[in-house]
């Protein structure tokens, strides 16, 4: 059974850094693609960001987390992760880590298996 569990989200001030994690179990890191996803409430769900696990390495960032938002991988650890830096008020939400397929267009989100998000609230 394919698992995906968050971890790492709560609470930070404006301009402040959370590191959001995601353990794969039942399922090697590299079987997929892999991506982030967040949902604000009354939002449409965004792409934030992924990674190929092809020879080709492509990577993904929204315009809008370009230069301050992370993804990273450990193989070892069958763990993804994403560093989020400088959080703005407009970004709280729940963030989801899902096996995808990763485009130049972001993460396809009807793909493969979801975690069932972790929340990041941002205080001014």
């Amino acid at each position: 059974q394919v698992q995906l569990v968050e971890s790492g989200g709560g609470l930070v001030q404006t301009g402040g850094s959370l590191n959001l994690s995601c353990l794969v179990s039942g399922a090697r890191l590299d079987d997929y693609d892999m991506g982030w996803f967040r949902q604000a409430p009354g939002k449409e769900r965004e792409g934030v960001s992924c990674f190929s696990t092809d020879s080709d390495g492509f990577r993904y960032d929204a315009d809008s987390v370009k230069g301050r938002f992370t993804i990273s991988e450990d193989y070892t650890k069958n763990t993804m992760y994403l560093l989020m830096t400088n959080l703005q008020p407009e970004e709280p939400a729940i963030y989801y880590c899902a096996q995808t397929y990763c485009t130049r267009r972001g993460p396809r989100p009807d793909f493969g298996h979801w975690g069932q998000g972790t929340q990041v609230t941002v205080s001014s």
